[in-house]
């Protein structure tokens, strides 16, 4: 008896093999790298599954234990070539990367079946077979194949607990249907939320349209549903700090666990390379700006608010060229330059990784220029919270100007609501993170144990 007793203790601690497999979006493949590496930093052995470019593309991994599989991405007729995620493609494009996607069930299956027989590196760490897959909104095609080789499957879902309530569960949906946009503006019927946590009518034009058909032949969400009805558990990209009304509620609309990762902000300044917002707003994307001229609100809020586009209050030559020079269309490394001293605000699109690393891990107030997905819900919640403006929009269509820009950095920058917003967002970051990080990392731990007890 006192033998097994042992002996399931030692069982109890191995160390885990998990399977993880973002969707092919740079909003998606860096938290889901985050994750693998707070793993991999806790003994166990991760394989992060994605294609071969975007592989190559991503920061390098500097803990044992992960290791990287490239699966090749099919051909689709109309996706250019070497396009493998979001970031190379107009957005008209995105449901083609989806049908190129679906593609690699084929491959991943040969995949899973080698390492779960003992064909994948039998002498190293990955010579266990998988006990999960962690996977994402898009991977409906995944869950059976993983059922045939009896390892589970949970969802990790990079948006925010109150957004993961606002979509629902398929029988949530079948009882209360959402059709029009306007049915998708406020909150659903199963979630409690104060008024002030709604979309506007163009934010949830696009909510709407998730649920049509597209050329991958199934919709986004039916997607999620389809996911979600056979993973285990949720993993959710926050944590109750952050969004406290929420979570007690996620189990019980879910009927399974439903449990927060924490925030993942990025452990070093150099560890996460994100398209700044400056080069990703051109007429072409979204409509409000023409390509020519000042076409960014970086350049809008340099010129017409009078401030530079990344100053603190008392501005001074100590930011490394100062001399602006326009805006910056590439790739930066984000997280760096938010922790620079010179930066006394954050002109952000509200997506939640950007929120969490300019918010919660540095403190800095907000200038909020919500476009897609959660990003309008984020920005009313953080407006409610005193840590941010959002930009003034025309309701119908979300039109807005380089003096809308102007005037919401002029709000957070300068006077005292200035100061009173850069007091709230010190102090909220101070109370979600803790002072050591180490109340974030609990959630990671506890998410080990889940793992072990439902697999």
């Amino acid at each position: 008896m006192a033998g097994d007793k042992e002996q399931q203790q030692e069982e109890g601690s191995a160390a885990l093999h998990l399977v993880v497999f973002p969707w092919l979006a740079f909003g998606h493949l860096i938290p889901f790298l985050e994750l693998s590496k707070r793993l991999a930093a806790r003994g166990h052995s991760v394989t992060f599954v994605s294609t071969p470019r975007n592989i190559a593309r991503l920061p390098p991994v500097k803990v044992d234990h992960v290791r990287m599989v490239a699966l090749p991405l099919p051909a689709v007729d109309g996706l250019p070539e070497g396009a493998e995620s979001t970031a190379d493609l107009p957005p008209e494009k995105v449901e083609l990367l989806k049908a190129a996607f679906d593609g690699l069930a084929a491959p991943f299956e040969e995949f899973l079946a080698a390492a779960c027989s003992g064909g994948e590196d039998q002498a190293g760490p990955f010579a266990r077979r998988p006990d999960w897959i962690v996977l994402d909104f898009a991977h409906y095609w995944l869950c059976p194949i993983a059922e045939k080789h009896q390892v589970p499957c949970a969802m990790f879902l990079i948006f925010t607990a109150t957004a993961t309530a606002y979509m629902g569960p398929r029988q949530e949906n079948m009882s209360h249907p959402r059709i029009t946009p306007e049915d998708f503006m406020p909150m659903p019927r199963w979630f409690p939320s104060p008024p002030f946590l709604a979309f506007r009518r163009h934010e949830a034009a696009p909510v709407a349209a998730a649920s049509e058909l597209n050329a991958s032949g199934i919709s986004d969400t039916d997607r999620i549903w389809r996911a979600e009805e056979r993973c285990r558990l949720l993993v959710v990209r926050s944590s109750p700090e952050a969004e406290p009304r929420v979570f007690p509620l996620l189990a019980d609309l879910f009927r399974k666990p439903v449990l927060p990762a924490g925030l993942l902000c990025p452990r070093s300044t150099a560890a996460a390379v994100t398209m700044v917002l400056y080069g990703g707003l051109t007429g072409s994307r979204h409509g409000a700006y023409s390509p020519r001229g000042s076409s960014s609100p970086a350049s809008a809020s340099s010129g017409r608010s009078g401030l530079p586009p990344c100053c603190r209050r008392g501005w001074s030559s100590a930011w490394p060229g100062a001399a602006w020079r326009g805006p910056w269309t590439g790739w930066v490394p984000q997280v760096r330059v938010l922790a620079h001293g010179a930066v006394g605000a954050f002109l952000t699109h509200c997506g939640w990784g950007s929120t969490a690393e300019g918010l919660f891990g540095f403190g800095h107030p907000l200038v909020m220029l919500p476009f897609v997905a959660d990003q309008g819900l984020i920005a009313r919640m953080m407006a409610e919270r005193g840590v941010g403006v959002e930009v003034a929009r025309r309701e119908e269509d979300g039109w807005f100007g380089r003096e809308d820009v102007a005037a919401a950095v002029r709000r957070v920058m300068v006077g005292e609501e200035g100061k009173a917003l850069a007091l709230n967002a010190r102090r909220t970051g101070e109370e979600v993170v803790g002072d050591d990080g180490c109340r974030q990392e609990r959630y990671v731990d506890e998410l080990v144990e889940c793992f072990r007890r439902h697999s």
